[in-house]
Protein backbone atom coordinates (compact mmCIF):
# COMPACT_ATOMS: atom_id res chain seq x y z
CA UNK A 1 0.00 0.00 0.00
CA UNK A 2 1.53 3.50 -0.93
CA UNK A 3 2.18 5.72 1.80
CA UNK A 4 1.33 9.21 0.57
CA UNK A 5 3.87 11.94 1.89
CA UNK A 6 2.31 15.55 2.95
CA UNK A 7 5.02 18.31 3.74
CA UNK A 8 3.79 21.14 6.06
CA UNK A 9 4.81 24.35 5.13
CA UNK A 10 5.18 26.49 8.57
CA UNK A 11 4.33 30.06 8.26
CA UNK A 12 3.95 32.15 10.92
CA UNK A 13 1.34 35.13 11.26
CA UNK A 14 3.59 37.83 11.07
CA UNK A 15 4.49 36.73 7.35
CA UNK A 16 0.96 37.66 6.27
CA UNK A 17 0.33 40.79 8.68
CA UNK A 18 -0.67 43.91 6.63
CA UNK A 19 1.15 47.07 7.37
CA UNK A 20 4.41 48.85 6.78
CA UNK A 21 6.03 47.04 9.38
CA UNK A 22 9.26 45.38 9.70
CA UNK A 23 9.90 41.68 11.77
CA UNK A 24 12.72 39.99 12.65
CA UNK A 25 14.18 37.34 14.84
CA UNK A 26 11.31 35.28 13.52
CA UNK A 27 8.58 37.79 14.64
CA UNK A 28 10.05 38.86 18.02
CA UNK A 29 10.90 42.23 16.69
CA UNK A 30 8.46 44.50 15.12
CA UNK A 31 9.53 47.65 13.94
CA UNK A 32 8.74 50.43 11.30
CA UNK A 33 10.61 50.05 7.55
CA UNK A 34 11.85 53.82 7.87
CA UNK A 35 14.77 52.84 10.23
CA UNK A 36 17.39 55.49 9.40
CA UNK A 37 17.37 57.73 12.14
CA UNK A 38 17.01 55.15 14.57
CA UNK A 39 20.43 53.38 13.52
CA UNK A 40 21.65 57.42 13.83
CA UNK A 41 20.22 57.44 17.72
CA UNK A 42 22.33 54.51 18.19
CA UNK A 43 25.81 56.21 16.75
CA UNK A 44 24.84 59.20 18.64
CA UNK A 45 24.67 57.44 21.97
CA UNK A 46 27.15 54.77 21.59
CA UNK A 47 29.76 57.38 20.28
CA UNK A 48 29.36 59.68 22.65
CA UNK A 49 29.60 57.45 25.44
CA UNK A 50 32.72 55.37 24.00
CA UNK A 51 34.31 58.47 24.14
CA UNK A 52 33.63 59.82 27.73
CA UNK A 53 34.41 56.34 29.14
CA UNK A 54 37.65 55.87 26.67
CA UNK A 55 39.08 59.68 27.50
CA UNK A 56 37.49 61.10 30.63
CA UNK A 57 35.82 58.33 32.77
CA UNK A 58 39.69 57.60 33.71
CA UNK A 59 41.25 60.86 34.79
CA UNK A 60 38.23 61.87 36.69
CA UNK A 61 37.65 58.26 38.29
CA UNK A 62 41.50 58.67 39.55
CA UNK A 63 41.09 62.43 40.62
CA UNK A 64 37.75 62.93 42.10
CA UNK A 65 36.21 59.64 42.26
CA UNK A 66 35.53 56.01 40.86
CA UNK A 67 31.90 56.29 41.29
CA UNK A 68 31.67 58.79 38.22
CA UNK A 69 32.28 56.17 35.67
CA UNK A 70 29.72 53.56 37.38
CA UNK A 71 26.96 55.97 37.40
CA UNK A 72 27.38 56.79 33.76
CA UNK A 73 27.60 52.65 33.08
CA UNK A 74 24.05 52.48 35.00
CA UNK A 75 22.55 55.30 33.31
CA UNK A 76 23.91 54.51 29.70
CA UNK A 77 22.39 50.85 29.88
CA UNK A 78 19.27 52.39 31.51
CA UNK A 79 19.08 54.05 28.37
CA UNK A 80 19.51 51.41 25.71
CA UNK A 81 17.38 48.72 27.32
CA UNK A 82 14.66 51.65 27.11
CA UNK A 83 15.15 52.63 23.97
CA UNK A 84 15.83 48.70 21.98
CA UNK A 85 12.37 47.97 24.61
CA UNK A 86 10.50 50.45 22.85
CA UNK A 87 11.70 50.45 19.85
CA UNK A 88 11.63 46.22 19.21
CA UNK A 89 8.38 45.83 20.70
CA UNK A 90 4.49 46.22 19.59
CA UNK A 91 3.05 49.63 20.38
CA UNK A 92 -0.21 48.50 20.72
CA UNK A 93 -1.36 47.75 16.63
CA UNK A 94 -4.74 46.63 16.70
CA UNK A 95 -6.01 43.75 14.10
CA UNK A 96 -7.30 44.70 10.56
CA UNK A 97 -11.05 43.70 10.57
CA UNK A 98 -11.44 40.21 8.57
CA UNK A 99 -13.40 40.08 5.25
CA UNK A 100 -16.64 38.82 6.83
CA UNK A 101 -16.58 41.32 9.75
CA UNK A 102 -15.62 43.99 7.58
CA UNK A 103 -19.00 42.99 5.27
CA UNK A 104 -21.32 42.57 8.50
CA UNK A 105 -19.95 46.60 9.36
CA UNK A 106 -20.49 47.57 6.15
CA UNK A 107 -24.07 46.15 6.38
CA UNK A 108 -24.71 47.88 9.39
CA UNK A 109 -23.87 50.79 8.37
CA UNK A 110 -25.99 51.04 5.17
CA UNK A 111 -28.76 50.45 7.19
CA UNK A 112 -28.23 52.76 9.63
CA UNK A 113 -27.53 55.93 7.27
CA UNK A 114 -29.78 54.10 4.28
CA UNK A 115 -29.37 55.29 0.65
CA UNK A 116 -27.18 58.33 -0.24
CA UNK A 117 -28.70 59.47 -3.35
CA UNK A 118 -26.18 60.31 -6.11
CA UNK A 119 -23.74 63.83 -5.48
CA UNK A 120 -24.50 63.98 -1.73
CA UNK A 121 -21.79 62.91 0.72
CA UNK A 122 -22.49 60.61 2.88
CA UNK A 123 -23.19 61.15 6.44
CA UNK A 124 -19.41 60.68 8.93
CA UNK A 125 -19.43 57.26 10.31
CA UNK A 126 -18.64 57.72 13.82
CA UNK A 127 -20.37 56.20 16.73
CA UNK A 128 -20.72 58.03 20.48
CA UNK A 129 -20.22 56.02 23.42
CA UNK A 130 -20.20 57.39 27.12
CA UNK A 131 -16.80 57.47 29.26
CA UNK A 132 -17.35 58.53 32.79
CA UNK A 133 -19.97 60.65 31.76
CA UNK A 134 -18.72 62.41 28.67
CA UNK A 135 -19.71 61.63 24.94
CA UNK A 136 -16.38 60.25 23.04
CA UNK A 137 -16.85 59.89 19.36
CA UNK A 138 -15.48 56.96 17.71
CA UNK A 139 -14.19 56.87 14.11
CA UNK A 140 -14.62 54.43 11.45
CA UNK A 141 -10.96 53.79 9.93
CA UNK A 142 -11.62 52.87 5.89
CA UNK A 143 -8.41 50.92 5.82
CA UNK A 144 -8.51 48.73 9.02
CA UNK A 145 -12.63 48.71 8.83
CA UNK A 146 -12.60 49.13 12.11
CA UNK A 147 -14.17 51.36 14.45
CA UNK A 148 -11.16 52.34 16.44
CA UNK A 149 -11.44 52.70 20.33
CA UNK A 150 -11.02 55.42 22.04
CA UNK A 151 -8.21 57.72 22.06
CA UNK A 152 -6.71 55.04 18.77
CA UNK A 153 -5.43 56.21 15.31
CA UNK A 154 -4.51 55.34 12.71
CA UNK A 155 -0.37 55.67 11.71
CA UNK A 156 -0.33 57.12 7.78
CA UNK A 157 3.74 55.73 8.35
CA UNK A 158 3.22 52.29 9.24
CA UNK A 159 -0.34 51.95 8.49
CA UNK A 160 -2.18 50.82 11.29
CA UNK A 161 -4.27 51.52 14.11
CA UNK A 162 -2.69 51.98 17.16
CA UNK A 163 -4.60 52.09 20.64
CA UNK A 164 -3.70 55.01 22.38
CA UNK A 165 -1.73 56.52 19.88
CA UNK A 166 0.86 58.94 20.90
CA UNK A 167 2.93 59.57 17.96
CA UNK A 168 5.13 58.39 15.67
CA UNK A 169 8.68 58.46 16.70
CA UNK A 170 11.55 58.05 14.12
CA UNK A 171 14.13 58.47 16.52
CA UNK A 172 13.31 55.63 18.13
CA UNK A 173 11.69 53.91 14.67
CA UNK A 174 8.69 52.25 15.99
CA UNK A 175 5.13 53.98 16.93
CA UNK A 176 4.50 55.30 20.26
CA UNK A 177 1.21 53.53 21.55
CA UNK A 178 -0.51 51.94 24.72
CA UNK A 179 1.83 49.44 25.05
CA UNK A 180 5.51 50.59 24.53
CA UNK A 181 4.44 54.72 25.49
CA UNK A 182 5.72 54.09 29.07
CA UNK A 183 9.56 52.56 28.18
CA UNK A 184 9.60 55.37 25.59
CA UNK A 185 9.08 58.08 28.50
CA UNK A 186 11.96 56.36 30.71
CA UNK A 187 14.59 56.23 27.53
CA UNK A 188 14.03 59.93 27.05
CA UNK A 189 13.92 60.82 30.94
CA UNK A 190 17.37 58.39 31.09
CA UNK A 191 19.25 60.24 27.84
CA UNK A 192 18.39 63.73 29.46
CA UNK A 193 19.83 62.51 32.85
CA UNK A 194 22.77 61.00 30.84
CA UNK A 195 23.36 63.80 28.87
CA UNK A 196 23.22 66.09 31.76
CA UNK A 197 25.84 63.70 33.24
CA UNK A 198 28.08 63.57 30.66
CA UNK A 199 28.16 67.41 29.80
CA UNK A 200 28.55 68.55 33.17
CA UNK A 201 31.99 66.20 33.66
CA UNK A 202 33.43 67.00 30.58
CA UNK A 203 33.57 70.68 31.77
CA UNK A 204 34.89 69.41 35.35
CA UNK A 205 37.49 67.45 33.15
CA UNK A 206 38.56 70.36 30.65
CA UNK A 207 38.76 72.54 33.66
CA UNK A 208 40.70 70.27 35.71
CA UNK A 209 43.28 69.01 33.25
CA UNK A 210 43.51 72.90 32.53
CA UNK A 211 45.17 74.05 35.51
CA UNK A 212 47.62 71.38 35.32
CA UNK A 213 48.57 71.21 31.85
CA UNK A 214 46.87 73.86 29.91
CA UNK A 215 44.12 74.27 28.01
CA UNK A 216 45.72 73.15 24.36
CA UNK A 217 47.40 70.37 25.91
CA UNK A 218 44.02 69.30 27.42
CA UNK A 219 42.39 69.56 23.79
CA UNK A 220 45.55 67.34 22.71
CA UNK A 221 45.53 65.01 25.12
CA UNK A 222 41.83 64.33 24.61
CA UNK A 223 40.59 65.16 21.29
CA UNK A 224 37.21 63.84 21.36
CA UNK A 225 35.99 66.37 24.61
CA UNK A 226 35.46 68.83 21.93
CA UNK A 227 33.15 66.49 19.93
CA UNK A 228 31.15 65.32 23.18
CA UNK A 229 30.57 68.93 24.47
CA UNK A 230 29.45 69.74 20.94
CA UNK A 231 26.66 66.73 20.46
CA UNK A 232 25.86 67.04 24.39
CA UNK A 233 25.17 71.10 23.87
CA UNK A 234 22.78 70.61 21.29
CA UNK A 235 20.90 67.35 22.12
CA UNK A 236 20.32 68.61 25.57
CA UNK A 237 17.88 71.19 24.79
CA UNK A 238 16.25 68.81 22.57
CA UNK A 239 16.20 66.08 24.97
CA UNK A 240 15.06 68.15 28.26
CA UNK A 241 12.71 69.78 27.02
CA UNK A 242 10.82 66.81 24.82
CA UNK A 243 11.15 65.22 28.73
CA UNK A 244 9.71 68.41 30.00
CA UNK A 245 6.66 67.98 27.47
CA UNK A 246 6.03 64.49 28.08
CA UNK A 247 6.01 65.07 31.84
CA UNK A 248 3.17 67.41 31.35
CA UNK A 249 1.60 65.05 29.47
CA UNK A 250 1.80 62.14 31.49
CA UNK A 251 0.36 64.31 34.55
CA UNK A 252 -2.64 65.14 32.96
CA UNK A 253 -2.70 61.48 31.54
CA UNK A 254 -3.20 63.30 27.64
CA UNK A 255 -1.34 61.71 24.54
CA UNK A 256 0.58 64.55 22.41
CA UNK A 257 -2.14 63.63 19.03
CA UNK A 258 -4.81 65.03 21.69
CA UNK A 259 -2.58 67.66 22.88
CA UNK A 260 -1.81 68.61 19.11
CA UNK A 261 -5.34 68.15 17.93
CA UNK A 262 -6.98 70.42 21.06
CA UNK A 263 -8.84 67.37 22.20
CA UNK A 264 -9.63 68.45 25.72
CA UNK A 265 -8.71 72.43 24.92
CA UNK A 266 -10.74 73.58 22.26
CA UNK A 267 -13.46 75.68 21.63
CA UNK A 268 -15.73 73.51 23.87
CA UNK A 269 -13.26 73.37 26.40
CA UNK A 270 -14.57 69.68 26.78
CA UNK A 271 -13.41 67.80 30.02
CA UNK A 272 -10.52 65.06 29.55
CA UNK A 273 -12.68 61.93 31.01
CA UNK A 274 -9.45 59.96 31.40
CA UNK A 275 -8.12 62.22 33.50
CA UNK A 276 -8.10 61.80 37.38
CA UNK A 277 -7.77 64.92 38.49
CA UNK A 278 -4.55 64.27 40.53
CA UNK A 279 -1.63 64.33 39.49
CA UNK A 280 -0.16 61.03 41.32
CA UNK A 281 -3.16 58.70 40.04
CA UNK A 282 -2.07 59.96 36.53
CA UNK A 283 1.50 59.39 36.68
CA UNK A 284 0.32 55.60 38.33
CA UNK A 285 -2.09 54.67 35.59
CA UNK A 286 0.66 55.85 32.51
CA UNK A 287 3.47 54.37 33.99
CA UNK A 288 2.70 52.15 36.62
CA UNK A 289 -0.21 50.14 35.46
CA UNK A 290 -0.11 46.47 34.01
CA UNK A 291 0.61 46.38 29.89
CA UNK A 292 -1.60 44.75 27.97
CA UNK A 293 -0.82 41.45 26.03
CA UNK A 294 -0.14 42.18 22.25
CA UNK A 295 -3.50 41.70 20.15
CA UNK A 296 -1.27 40.54 16.97
CA UNK A 297 -0.49 36.99 16.97
CA UNK A 298 3.00 37.41 15.62
CA UNK A 299 4.52 34.00 16.30
CA UNK A 300 1.52 32.15 15.68
CA UNK A 301 1.15 29.18 13.01
CA UNK A 302 -0.28 28.85 9.33
CA UNK A 303 -0.06 25.64 8.32
CA UNK A 304 -0.20 24.49 4.76
CA UNK A 305 -0.17 21.27 3.53
CA UNK A 306 1.19 20.32 -0.15
CA UNK A 307 1.17 17.14 -0.69
CA UNK A 308 1.97 14.93 -4.30
CA UNK A 309 -0.96 15.15 -6.02
CA UNK A 310 -0.65 12.13 -8.14
CA UNK A 311 -0.41 9.83 -5.18
CA UNK A 312 -3.38 11.84 -3.03
CA UNK A 313 -5.58 11.18 -5.86
CA UNK A 314 -4.53 7.63 -6.18
CA UNK A 315 -5.02 7.13 -2.48
CA UNK A 316 -8.74 8.31 -2.31
CA UNK A 317 -9.84 6.84 -5.66
CA UNK A 318 -8.60 3.72 -3.74
CA UNK A 319 -10.12 4.59 -0.81
CA UNK A 320 -13.58 4.90 -2.03
CA UNK A 321 -13.53 2.42 -4.63
CA UNK A 322 -13.00 -0.42 -1.98
CA UNK A 323 -15.40 -2.99 -0.84
CA UNK A 324 -14.37 -4.08 1.67
CA UNK A 325 -14.90 -0.97 3.20
CA UNK A 326 -18.19 -0.77 2.09
CA UNK A 327 -19.71 -4.37 2.29
CA UNK A 328 -19.92 -4.04 6.44
CA UNK A 329 -21.82 -0.74 6.30
CA UNK A 330 -24.17 -2.64 3.89
CA UNK A 331 -24.40 -5.33 6.04
CA UNK A 332 -24.97 -3.73 8.76
CA UNK A 333 -28.09 -1.85 7.50
CA UNK A 334 -29.69 -5.00 5.94
CA UNK A 335 -28.92 -6.68 9.53
CA UNK A 336 -31.04 -3.66 11.52
CA UNK A 337 -33.59 -3.49 8.60
CA UNK A 338 -34.22 -7.19 9.28
CA UNK A 339 -34.44 -6.67 13.07
CA UNK A 340 -37.04 -4.21 13.03
CA UNK A 341 -40.54 -5.55 13.66
CA UNK A 342 -42.82 -4.59 10.68
CA UNK A 343 -45.54 -2.48 11.48
CA UNK A 344 -49.12 -2.67 10.50
CA UNK A 345 -49.87 -0.20 7.62
CA UNK A 346 -52.70 2.40 9.11
CA UNK A 347 -55.54 3.41 6.40
CA UNK A 348 -56.01 6.84 5.56
CA UNK A 349 -58.46 8.89 6.01
CA UNK A 350 -60.21 8.20 2.58
CA UNK A 351 -59.96 4.24 3.30
CA UNK A 352 -61.34 4.92 6.69
CA UNK A 353 -64.55 7.16 5.03
CA UNK A 354 -65.45 4.52 2.91
CA UNK A 355 -65.29 1.15 5.03
CA UNK A 356 -68.22 -1.16 5.04
CA UNK A 357 -69.75 -1.79 7.99
CA UNK A 358 -69.89 -5.74 9.57
CA UNK A 359 -72.99 -5.31 12.07
CA UNK A 360 -76.50 -5.30 10.73
CA UNK A 361 -77.12 -2.02 12.67
CA UNK A 362 -74.15 -0.26 10.89
CA UNK A 363 -76.10 -1.54 7.70
CA UNK A 364 -79.25 -0.35 8.82
CA UNK A 365 -77.96 3.05 9.46
CA UNK A 366 -75.91 3.45 6.27
CA UNK A 367 -79.07 2.64 3.86
CA UNK A 368 -80.85 5.26 5.98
Amino acid sequence: MSVMMVRKKVTRKWEKLPGKNTFCCDGRVMMARQKGIFYLTLILILGTCSLFFAFECRYLAVHLSPAIPFFAAVLFLFSMATLLRTSFSDPGVIPRALADEAAFIEMEIEAANGNVPQGQRPPPRIKNVQINNQIVKLKYCYTCKIFRPPRASHCSICDNCVERFDHHCPWVGNCVGKRNYRYFYLFILSLSLLTIYIFAFNIVYVALNTLQVGFLNTIKESPGTVLEVFICFFTLWSVVGLTGFHTFLVSLNQTTNEDIKGSWTGKNRVQNPYSHGNLAKNCCEVLCGPVQPSMLDRRGILQEQAGHSGQSEQENCTTQQDPVAAAPLMSTESTENSQLPQEKPQPNALEMSIQIPKDASETKNVEK
